[in-house]
């Protein structure tokens, strides 16, 4: 073997007793403190409480988007009747 494959070796060694030793330590702190694995398996992806939007915000997001699209609607009309002249 050569001096870069064994480093890589030895590398793989260190991190996969590093993972053990961290799975060890979080064991022991889940053991001392409960209440954060249960904190943990109830968050999210985003880990907090999911945000709802309100019906009359939903329909203000939805005019303002109809709006947006109408104006760029109209600004592609002009822009393709401008390069037509």
């Amino acid at each position: 073997m050569n001096g870069r494959t064994d480093a890589r070796k030895y590398a793989l060694l260190g991190a996969e007793t590093r993972i053990r030793e961290l799975t060890a330590e979080m064991a022991e702190i889940y053991r001392l403190f409960p209440e954060l694995k249960r904190r943990r398996a109830n968050s999210g992806a985003g880990g907090g409480a999911k945000r709802r939007t309100s019906a009359a915000g939903r329909r203000a997001v939805s005019e303002g988007m109809r709006k947006y699209w109408a104006r760029r609607k109209a600004k592609e009309a002009r822009a393709g009747r401008a390069a037509k002249a």
